[in-house]
């Protein structure tokens, strides 16, 4: 196993990231010894030892038995640190507070990952009826705002896509790649991306990729439930977050000298 520039990998260092992800995507469900070792393919002798390495230096949990496992809080700490020591993240912040207080509803900061989206930050809306996000959640490019307008800025023959079907969240989701190739020649048009009811029921998204990389790797999108969203708020939906990536886009060009993390 080697990485793109032929580094020879560590097989223990990759088994023990895979095993934070699985059990950092398997949230509050514990998992059990055996499930954990058949589902990576690793001796059950060995992941124990893993584990029991892991639980000691606090990166995974066990329960009173010492048969349940599941993510610890250093995985917490580590996070944290990743959102603190980003300058971008840091200086998107009082501008998605700006768009939270101008429009009233869930504003979301992300970064594609892959396939994937990531969200960074939220600002919840300030209605009762409100969307559900958090931070760390991690959703198909395909499916949302955010990843279709971070999608868009990408050639349609280098998009992270898996092979037909596309995971379906809902039944609006687009399926296949010939209907996401058909919105994301329309993101392009317009400049922004539109998710109706594809990543949550009930919920429509407007997504703004952050063009102070190329491609684009960070997006920020309002949230807001469809019972609200009439053809008015829609309007001034887009024009704020528009004036809200032109301010961010002026506050953060490239800095001599500084990191491009990849």
């Amino acid at each position: 196993m080697s990485d793109g520039r032929g580094v020879r990998g560590v097989k223990s260092a990759s088994r023990t990231v895979a095993l934070l992800e699985l059990l950092a995507a398997r949230g509050e469900e514990p998992s059990r010894l055996d499930q954990l070792a058949e589902e990576l393919g690793v001796p059950r002798s060995s992941m124990y030892q893993l584990l029991r390495t892991l639980v000691d230096c606090g990166w995974v949990r066990t329960d009173a038995t010492g048969s349940l496992y599941g993510i610890g809080i250093r995985a917490l700490l580590t996070g944290t640190s990743y959102l603190d020591g980003d300058r971008r993240i840091r200086a998107v912040r009082p501008y998605l507070d700006e768009a939270s207080d101008a429009l009233g509803e869930t504003i979301h900061l992300a970064r594609l990952d892959g396939g994937d989206v990531v969200y960074l930050a939220t600002r919840e809306s300030h209605e009762y009826l409100r969307t559900i996000s958090r931070v760390g959640r991690r959703v198909p490019a395909h499916a949302g705002a955010l990843g279709k307008a971070l999608l868009a800025e990408r050639p349609d023959g280098e998009l992270p896509l898996p092979d037909d079907p596309l995971t379906a969240l809902t039944e609006n989701t687009h399926t296949t790649r010939a209907a996401l190739l058909a919105d994301l020649a329309r993101v392009r048009q317009r400049g922004h991306s539109v998710d109706r009811q594809e990543t949550v029921p009930g919920i429509a998204g407007f997504g703004f990729a952050l063009r102070y990389d190329a491609p684009a790797t960070d997006a920020i999108s309002c949230s807001v439930p469809v019972a609200r969203l009439t053809p008015d708020h829609e309007v001034r939906i887009v024009a704020v977050m528009r004036e809200i990536r032109a301010k961010i886009e002026a506050r953060l060009p490239p800095v001599p000298g500084a990191p491009d993390w990849r």
